[in-house]
This record gives structure tokens, sequence and C-alpha cells, in this order.
């Protein structure tokens, strides 16, 4: 059975390393949002650096997810000091359960919050696309999906949660009024 592949990209306005406490305020909401969501129904897994630390994106080893990458449009830094970007890769059973841990809780909660921490773009900041029952998603899937997204809008190689797409291709949607969030 598909599972369904979950990539987020935003650039934050200021620098994952910075110490003030907007930042640490980020920090501390991701950490519970993050705890709150794998116990989620439907969440399967996420990419985890092993043993990387804070902003320590692309020199960590993320095993199966591959190697880090980020979109065309990121023009921030690349190192621990300077990387100004938050990400997520994840995987989930189907569309409804990754929809409800997004746009409910303590994630939504984020959501509303999210000028505070990222810089606003004419780019998407997430894609959803299918992947066959045991395939690993890559960071490098997640960058092209989101291009694509950008460039050629929701289609079943990269769609949104508004836009949605079935496995085999048939457009999806989630109920009407739980797809009013403008995402």
């Amino acid at each position: 059975m598909p599972h369904l592949a979950l990539y987020t990209f935003g650039v934050l306005q200021l620098p994952l390393a910075d110490p003030g406490p907007l930042t640490r305020e980020f920090y501390d909401r991701g950490e519970a949002v993050y705890r709150k969501i794998g116990q989620h129904p439907g969440y399967l897994a996420r990419a985890e650096a092993a043993g990387g630390d804070r902003g320590m994106l692309f020199e960590a080893d993320w095993g199966a997810w591959g190697e880090f990458a980020v979109p065309t449009w990121y023009d921030k830094g690349r190192t621990v000091e300077t990387t100004a970007l938050a990400t997520t890769l994840s995987l989930w059973t189907d569309l409804r359960p990754a929809f409800d841990a997004v746009y409910t809780g303590l994630h939504r909660e984020a959501l509303n919050r999210r000028y505070d921490w990222f810089e606003r773009s004419g780019h998407p900041n997430y894609v959803c696309w299918w992947v066959s029952d045991g395939v690993i998603p890559t960071w490098q899937d997640g960058v092209s999906r989101l291009e694509h997204l950008h460039d050629h809008g929701s289609a079943p190689h990269a769609f949104t949660f508004h836009h949605s797409f079935a496995p085999e291709g048939t457009p999806a949607r989630l109920k009407e009024a739980a797809c009013r969030t403008g995402h």
C-alpha cells in the first residue's frame, strides 16, 4: 500500500544558531511539535540525522533519507553558524492523518506564528507525493517535488493538501471545510 511523503521547507528570518529569544522559542515549540506529531495516528517516520546538532543539516548523516538538499531558491548560509532554514521530510499512512497532524493542535498553533520566524516568499512551503510501500523518500526527492510544484502547480507527481491526488493519480479531496485553511 502506498504511503504519503510530506516535505516542508521554510527560510528562517534568523540563523538557527542565533542566541535570541525568538530562536529559542522556535526550537522549544519545534521539539514539542515533533513529540506530538510522532504520536499522531498515521505517522510512520521522519528524517532524523544520526547524532546531528542544532543547525547541522548539510554535514549530517541522514542514512536512508539521503544527502541533505535544499531548493534552488534558498540563498542563505550552509554552515552551523549561518544556516537559516527549517525543513522536514516524513512518511504517513494517508492524506487525512497528515493533514490533521499539520492543521490541528500544537502544529496549528505554531503555524499561526510562522511569520514571527519565517520569511514570506512566493514559493510553496510544503509538498506531498505518494511512494510505494517500503520506499523511503530522500531529501532530493522532496526538493525536486517542491520545485516541480512551484513551477507547474499541483499534479499527481507533487501536490498540496488543497489540490491533492490519490495514489493512482486521480484528484482526491479532503472534506471541503477542512481545506479552507488556505494551504
